[in-house]
């Protein structure tokens, strides 16, 4: 088991520069980070929350995982002072005058519960506007706990803990970075910080690994949505949002919560593939542009695809899309399949996408096998 950070910059870690002025982004740092091509499983819209945390003196825990990037207002202060964006506890102190320094274990922490279990592959750190006030380092921690443990429930002796990231020193005004090798199901988070300071935000990167029993007694479900383990492989076009999107729990709630493509000025179209969560029987589908008005998808189809090497085949033929519409289709007969294909004529966007059907035997029993092998 290893973490790392993944960054090319030499001067990432340690001190950002006193805030200038002008825009607050201007030297914020951050680098490409290949894990995040995964879900974000501590997102909010996914049912994620922070359940506990041991001080949250100048800044609620709860901004930790608020989906926009963190505000700066510079001359914002309230009652306890300046009100920062981010999760923020108050300077630690040592025992005494001769020893008013914080000791090597002292260290807040926070307890996050993800939105949907599953392995993790990267987690991000982000240290926005916390110039000087940012912890020294951080760890993380994992534990995977059936049903809707409290915070006492997590804390107690019999919790089995798994560091994916050991203590790292972090950057301030940066989003520092940490591939995760752990084979393993998680379903909930430790974050500490050494000895005290504030993160702004907290982005866990990976693959939904759902409940198999959960799935088996709803019967029917959405073999594509990000929260049963279904996951997007690629698009053609991520200009305006991300594919991710398409599978989100809910109904869009604004145009940027569905995907939209840039405007084509050629005679092709856009497109995202899918993997659903196993192989299964796909019944109905539904394809919704809720939000969408004036840059919906003209047309649509759907295809669907009997393992990686497999042909694909057109379920939903071309139809026409209307603006701002939910639209539902019965299949005429089910499509076996592990992968499906959306296809939008010639461009604009989708805001969700829906494949209702059930695990084949054999996805069902690869599902399950997955659970047990992951610990879950």
């Amino acid at each position: 088991m290893t973490a790392q950070q993944n960054t090319s910059l030499a001067s990432f870690t340690g001190d950002a520069n006193p805030y200038g002025g002008g825009d607050p982004y201007a030297d914020y740092r951050t680098a490409d980070l290949p894990f995040t091509q995964y879900a974000n499983l501590a997102d909010r819209q996914l049912g994620a929350g922070v359940v506990a945390a041991n001080d949250e003196f100048f800044a609620q825990r709860e901004n930790l995982l608020v989906p926009e990037p963190a505000e700066f207002d510079p001359e914002h202060f309230g009652h306890k002072g300046k009100v920062m964006d981010g999760w923020e506890t108050r300077r630690r102190r040592g025992a005494s005058a001769e020893q008013p320094w914080p000791t090597e274990e002292d260290h807040d922490w926070a307890l996050i519960r993800l939105g949907a279990p599953g392995v993790i592959r990267g987690i991000v750190v982000d240290t926005a506007h916390f110039r000087g006030n940012y912890p020294q380092a951080v760890s993380v921690e994992g534990a995977s706990v059936a049903g809707s443990p409290s915070p006492e429930e997590l804390l107690a002796d019999d919790v089995k803990w798994t560091t994916l990231v050991p203590r790292t020193p972090v950057g301030g005004h940066a989003a520092n970075g940490f591939a995760v090798s752990t084979e393993q199901r998680f379903t909930h988070l430790r974050l500490k910080q050494h000895p005290d300071g504030g993160i702004a935000r907290l982005r866990v990167h990976g693959e939904v690994v759902p409940d198999p029993a959960w799935l088996t007694a709803l019967g029917t479900f959405d073999v594509v949505a990000l929260e049963n383990g279904g996951q997007v492989e690629d698009a053609s076009n991520l200009f305006y949002s991300p594919a991710t999107n398409t599978i989100q729990p809910g109904r869009s709630r604004k145009m940027d919560d569905g995907w939209e493509t840039r405007r084509r000025r050629d005679r092709g179209n856009d497109w995202i593939q899918y993997r659903l969560v196993d192989r299964s029987q796909i019944r109905a589908v539904e394809i919704d542009t809720a939000y969408l008005k004036g840059n919906s998808a003209g047309w649509a189809s759907v295809s669907v695809k009997d393992g990686d090497e497999g042909e694909w085949r057109e379920v939903l033929p071309r139809t026409r899309m209307q603006p701002d519409t939910n639209h539902r289709f019965v299949l005429p007969e089910a499509a076996v399949g592990t992968h499906a294909r959306v296809d939008i004529f010639p461009d604009g966007g989708i805001s969700r996408l829906r494949l209702f059907g059930t695990l084949t035997e054999d996805g069902a029993a690869h599902l399950a096998a997955r659970h047990q092998e992951l610990g879950g």
